[in-house]
């Protein structure tokens, strides 16, 4: 080979490595895109399930697949297990649906169930099931350290005069009326729905959040009549 056709063919090999570089700068953002689609299109597939399956602790990556109009390997690449799915749904479905699970202030718990309960009636098999199946308490349980770190700085004001053990009850009364577990029960057993739940679960925060700043609760006196009267 001359020197001049070795030249021909480096500049010829360099202009195809650059043909190819700028084809994957030019596809990526395409290919990120249908990555996320599918993505998505995998976890609204599961959500789709939960609210129509009787069972969802039997619901099956053949059938999420199925759901997606997508086969089953794939899933794989977006998760790697099951157990990964069920971890990222419980975000993905709250930040679907407007919920967070990030209050950062006393205002942001106060007025979370009226905004979230609602909502809830809207996917109310979906949200049923995971409050009662094995599937539903692994997604929910993916959420629970950030819940608790973001519950813990928003209730910061009020609980930082309290002694830890009230103040560690303060917490899980907040995380409880700030639930779809409060949701569930108001409907069932009050006959609330979604709008009434959430005014009625944020009036009892309100009182709650009120009150510990107080030198004396009224829970605080039952407990120490009644140790007056046991002293006798």
């Amino acid at each position: 080979m001359t020197a001049t056709q070795f030249n021909v063919t480096s500049r010829a090999i360099k202009l195809w490595s650059l043909s190819l570089s700028t084809t994957r700068t030019y596809n990526s953002p395409l290919r990120e895109e249908r990555a996320r689609e599918t993505h998505d299109a995998i976890l609204a597939a599961l959500l789709s399930l939960m609210q129509s399956s009787a069972l969802p602790d039997d619901i099956s990556m053949e059938a999420i697949a199925a759901e997606a109009g997508i086969q089953r390997r794939t899933i794989f690449r977006h998760f790697a297990s099951k157990d990964d799915l069920l971890f990222a749904f419980w975000p993905w479905f709250n930040s679907r649906i407007g919920v967070s699970i990030k209050p950062e202030t006393l205002t942001d718990i106060v007025s979370g169930p009226p905004q979230a309960f609602p909502l809830f009636d809207e996917y109310e098999a979906a949200m049923r099931a995971a409050l009662h199946s094995r599937t539903g308490r692994q997604m929910r349980l993916g959420t629970v350290s950030t819940r608790r770190k973001y519950f813990s700085a928003a209730l910061a004001p009020v609980l930082s005069a309290l002694p830890p053990e009230r103040a560690r009850k303060v917490e899980a009364l907040a995380h409880l009326l700030y639930s779809a577990s409060a949701w569930e029960v108001l409907k069932d057993y009050g006959g609330l729905d979604g709008t009434q739940a959430g005014e009625t679960a944020s009036w009892a925060l309100e009182l709650i959040l009120s009150a510990v700043g107080s030198s004396e609760s009224p829970a605080d006196a039952t407990i120490a009549a009644k140790e007056t009267r046991d002293e006798y």
